[in-house]
């Protein structure tokens, strides 16, 4: 089995990709010596402080940001364009396997849309689009827990009438075959978590759980004997956080987001199930308000990667 050669774009230039991949670069090279940085390098340069090249052959010079205006923690129509063409050059070495995974440092959706890409919400829905993938789920996770969401970026007022029954039963059964093929777990255990207080308490708070959730369950029991819920989701993430469950699925982004932070953000990734290949990235944004101040922690970052390599390796054995 040849070896793996994992591809990290630099997002969006204004943000604090550039600082945190300079930093990973500056740690032992048995870290990262399998990964391939497209970027600006003179960027990367800016965020170090003083010229710091990059080892020869870790980077690909995308060279399009424009020197004299540059600066850092600004939302700007250039700099969503420039991640995005990042993110272009990765797919490309991807389709012709010169990379074997995916990692991606933030991207503003604000700039990205600024430059033009309005028809996607981040990253997540513009891989899936370009790979062909009809659906994905977005799966967070640390050293602790791990969630797939059902819902993503919505209001929360939106999310009860957005809980759809096709949609749950393809995120419990994705995250089932991906827990098996990507973190090879044999029988995954799954905690699916109700929406809304107690569970409902039988119909007395809410209705999803007994018209939407407790049907779809039923049926999914019959082919995952692992699938347990629904239940309420501060019981779910307590039996989980024991290690009764090997993933959670949430109905709503911060019903992840917030245990995840509380459990330990430093280790937070985000992997995107249903691409034909691993894709992760940090569970954070740009950071904007601390870019170029040489103050961010690379460790979300470091933890993406780790799961790359660890997640791309069982996919080949799978």
């Amino acid at each position: 089995m040849k070896p793996l050669r994992i591809g990290i774009t630099m997002g969006d230039p204004s943000g604090i990709g550039p600082e945190i991949l300079g930093k990973i670069l500056r740690l032992p090279g048995a870290q990262v010596r399998d990964c391939l940085i497209i970027g600006d390098r003179w960027v990367m340069e800016q965020a170090a402080g003083r010229r710091q090249r990059p080892v020869a052959g870790q980077f690909l010079d995308v060279s399009n940001v424009k020197r004299a205006s540059f600066r850092f923690g600004r939302v700007q129509a250039v700099y969503g364009k420039a991640s995005m063409e990042y993110l272009d050059t990765a797919l490309a070495l991807l389709a012709e396997g010169t990379i074997d995974c995916l990692v991606t440092c933030p991207i503003s959706k604000e700039a990205v849309h600024l430059a033009g890409y309005r028809h996607f919400s981040g990253h997540t829905e513009y891989l899936a689009a370009r790979s062909g993938s009809q659906d994905t789920v977005m799966m967070l996770l640390n050293d602790c827990l791990k969630f797939s969401l059902v819902t993503r970026h919505i209001p929360l007022e939106n999310v009860a009438a957005a809980l759809k029954p096709r949609d749950i039963r393809f995120v419990v059964r994705t995250t089932h075959e991906s827990l098996q093929t990507l973190f090879s777990i044999r029988r995954p255990r799954l905690g699916v978590c109700a929406v809304n207080p107690h569970a409902s308490d039988n119909g007395l708070i809410g209705d999803q759980e007994n018209r939407v959730l407790k049907p779809v369950i039923r049926g999914l029991q019959k082919r995952y004997k692992g699938v347990c819920g629904p239940e309420p989701a501060d019981s779910a993430i307590a039996k989980a956080v024991k290690g009764g469950y090997d993933a959670l699925i949430a109905m709503y982004h911060d019903q992840a987001l917030i245990p995840l932070k509380l459990t330990g953000a430093q280790s937070g990734v985000n992997i995107t199930l249903g691409l034909p290949y691993v894709r992760t990235s940090p569970l954070h944004g740009t950071a904007f308000d601390i870019a170029g101040k040489g103050v961010a922690d690379p460790s979300s970052l470091l933890a993406a990667i780790r799961r790359a390599r660890q997640c791309a390796h069982a996919l080949k054995k799978a």
